[in-house]
């Protein structure tokens, strides 16, 4: 097993990636870095930074590019990250997130990006069958419409470096594991 795993994983809603991300992580003895995770502890902490992301995601806005930046900077400089690495999941999500990724983990860049690939139409159908009461076939394709304006960039980011994978998250959880498992074991070399 590799002394240190550090990943980003990229992926639509509905594609599974909390899960996978968390099997990855455990399987590799590192921590899951999910950034929905750390503004939710961040705001239940009622910390300044949580106190700032309530309020933008209370109304309904996106949390803005430097709060993520402290809150990933923040939860990546502790101990277990530090040491043994991280898949992180949700981060970054635009170029100037993924820009000062680059930077604070220079001395440590992550082995690769992983984009956990599946077809709009299967994330719509699995988030339509959630049955949320605020997931309208609406409020999903403008969800999903404003990932693919985000990501897209970053994918093409990663895929210039040569450090981006694409793995197929359609198929049984046990199925798109292995795949995501190998994967980043490959990564490691």
């Amino acid at each position: 097993m590799p002394h240190s795993v550090r990943v980003i994983v990229f992926g639509r809603q509905g594609a599974g990636k909390g899960t996978q991300c968390a099997r990855v992580a455990a399987h590799f003895g590192v921590p899951h870095v999910s950034t929905g995770e750390i503004l939710r502890d961040a705001i239940a902490r009622d910390t300044a930074l949580g106190r700032a992301a309530r309020v933008v995601l209370d109304g309904g806005g996106l949390v803005e590019d430097s709060l993520m930046i402290s809150l990933v900077q923040g939860r990546l400089g502790e101990q277990d990250a530090r040491t043994r690495g991280y898949v992180l999941d949700g981060f970054p999500r635009t170029l100037v997130q993924a820009a000062a990724f680059d930077e604070m983990t220079a001395a440590r860049p992550a082995h690769c990006a992983v984009d956990l690939e599946v077809p709009r139409e299967v994330v719509v159908a699995r988030l339509l069958a959630r049955r949320r009461e605020d997931d309208t076939p609406e409020a999903i394709n403008h969800r999903l419409d404003l990932y693919e304006a985000q990501t897209s960039p970053l994918i093409e980011h990663y895929r210039s470096r040569s450090s981006l994978r694409v793995v197929d998250g359609v198929g049984t959880q046990d199925e798109v594991f292995e795949r995501f498992r190998a994967t980043v074991a490959a990564c490691l070399g």
